[in-house]
This record gives structure tokens, C-alpha cells and sequence, in this order.
């Protein structure tokens, strides 16, 4: 008896579906829609920079569109006859100080905020929230009346106290935020371990709170830097006076040094530039880390 074999069934290769293929091609985004924009949004953001940096480089009188030759008589003008370097040296100070004194108490008062309950607690974070909308020239009366009661005024310090309290609610909210997004049963097995409260948020959560500590301390310290009015009404004595009110000083009436206003400006952006190059990282994830709930 002969036992006929069937065939073996071919194999079939599936393809791309056609709907799939059409829908995925229909989902991409041609490349040109995506490069002549941030093209176009780079030229507009670079071409203001390089015209700053032509007239810091460029003699005196020249018109060229190249910095060649190049010259730093601009720059040794503003640092030595205008007194850019006293500048820079208060603004650092006026900068450092602010980072440290609003990292600190925004640490304590968000600890407070995203780990106790007390009565009016809603109210106050909404008074925080609403603070945020009050410009800060509203704050100058008040705070002049504070510092001049309390002999503060032409202090480097009165603009240290301004910048905090301008700084401080906005930078409690995050940093509530970045706290509640450490579990909070690290703490307890702290205190069982036999840490007190301040112990166990030294040791556990102070380390996980990093990025945040650093976001928040990295925009206290550019606001301060770059912040205006503060300096210009608290501080009388040139010597004591900030790098955005030196700025101020170039201009006049009757004429502008462009090459020495256009190294200034430089003087005062490369500071923030080298700050934002070295926390990138952690700013990113910082405010990455407060951006979902834990």
C-alpha cells in the first residue's frame, strides 16, 4: 500500500501591512519641517551674539564685518578704566550669597511644607503662588523703609536679603515638590535605625535631593546676577554697585561706546554660560525629578 505524502504548506513571509506602511509614513514628519525652523531660530539667536562679540573684538572705528585684527582694548577698558572688575567681584559675591542663603531656608521651609500638616497650609501655599505675581518693584518701597530703619542701605547685604525674599517662593514650591518625591518610608526605616529626624534627612533624603537643590540654587544664582532694579536702588556707592548696573554706566545721553558696552555685556554672560555649561545635567534632571509624583 502506497501512502501518498501531502505537500508541506510553503511558507509565507508576512509583509508590511499597507495600512501600517501608509500610517507610519503619514506619522513622519518630513526632515526640512524640522531643520528650517530651528535653523531660522538659530540664526536669530546667533547672529545677536556674534554682533556683540564683532564690536568686543574689533578696533575702535572699524567697520568690518570680521573681528580681524582682533583687539582686547575693549575689554582691558571696561575691567580696569570703568571698573568692571569691582563690579564682577560684587555681583559674585551678591550671587553666591543669594544661592546659599535661599537654598538653605527654601530647604527648610519645603521639608516643612511637603512633610508636615498644619493648620493653613493651603492657604499658604497659595499665598506663595500668589507672590509669584507681584513684580518687584512693588517691593521697593517696603524693603527700602526695612533697610534704611535698619541701616542697611549702600550694603552689598541689603541686595542679598532683596534677592532671597524675591527668590524664596517659588523656590520652597520646588523644592516641596522635589521632597515629596522621596519616599517617606526611607525616613522611618532611618528612625528605626536609631537617626532623629534632622539625622535621617542628612544622611537619606539631603543626597537624593541633588538635582533639585541644584536647579534651584543655579536659578537663584542667575537671577541675582542678572537682576537690575535691586542693585541700582539699594546701593549708592559706585564701588559697591553690581555688573548689570555697570552696564548702565556705559551708556549716556549724548553717545554709547559700543565696543566697550558690547565687552561688558560679554564680561557678564560668560559666568552664567560656564554655570548652565557644568549643571546641565543635573538641572535637567532636577526638574525632571519634580515634575511627576513620586
Amino acid at each position: 500500500m502506497i501512502t501518498e505524502i501531502a505537500p508541506a504548506p510553503e511558507r509565507v513571509t508576512p509583509g508590511p501591512a499597507p495600512a501600517r506602511r501608509a500610517r507610519r509614513t503619514r506619522d513622519e514628519v518630513p526632515r526640512r519641517h524640522i531643520y528650517v525652523p530651528l535653523g531660522i531660530y538659530l540664526l536669530f539667536t546667533l547672529i545677536p551674539f556674534y554682533w556683540i562679540v564683532l564690536f568686543a573684538l574689533r578696533p575702535a572705528g572699524s567697520t568690518s564685518l570680521v573681528p580681524w585684527p582682533m583687539t582686547t582694548e575693549h575689554f582691558q577698558k571696561v575691567w580696569t578704566e570703568r571698573g568692571f572688575g569691582t563690579y564682577f567681584a560684587n555681583s559674585v559675591y551678591v550671587g553666591v550669597a543669594t544661592l546659599v542663603l535661599t537654598t538653605v531656608v527654601a530647604l527648610a521651609g519645603g521639608y516643612a511644607l511637603a512633610r508636615f500638616d498644619f493648620r493653613l497650609k493651603r492657604g499658604f501655599v497659595l499665598a506663595l503662588l500668589c507672590s509669584q505675581f507681584v513684580p518687584g518693584a512693588l517691593l521697593l518701597v517696603p524693603l527700602f523703609q526695612i533697610f534704611a530703619r535698619l541701616s542697611m542701605i549702600n550694603s552689598l547685604g541689603s541686595v542679598v536679603v532683596a534677592e532671597t525674599v524675591f527668590q524664596l517662593p517659588l523656590s520652597m514650591i520646588l523644592i516641596s515638590g522635589f521632597i515629596r518625591n522621596v519616599p517617606y518610608s526611607l525616613e522611618e526605616a532611618a528612625w528605626v535605625d536609631g537617626c532623629d529626624r534632622f539625622t535621617a534627612f542628612r544622611i537619606v533624603v539631603l543626597p537624593l535631593l541633588r538635582p533639585g537643590l541644584i536647579a534651584v540654587g543655579s536659578f537663584a544664582f542667575v537671577h541675582a546676577w542678572n537682576h537690575f532694579l535691586f542693585a541700582l536702588m539699594f546701593l549708592s556707592d559706585q564701588s559697591k554697585q553690581t555688573v548689570p548696573v555697570g552696564l548702565d554706566t556705559l551708556m549716556s545721553a549724548d553717545s554709547v561706546d559700543l565696543g566697550a558696552l558690547a565687552a561688558g555685556g560679554i564680561i557678564a554672560a560668560v559666568p552664567v554660560v560656564i554655570v548652565f555649561a557644568f549643571i546641565q545635567k543635573w538641572l535637567i534632571t532636577g526638574f525632571s525629578a519634580g515634575a511627576v509624583k513620586g
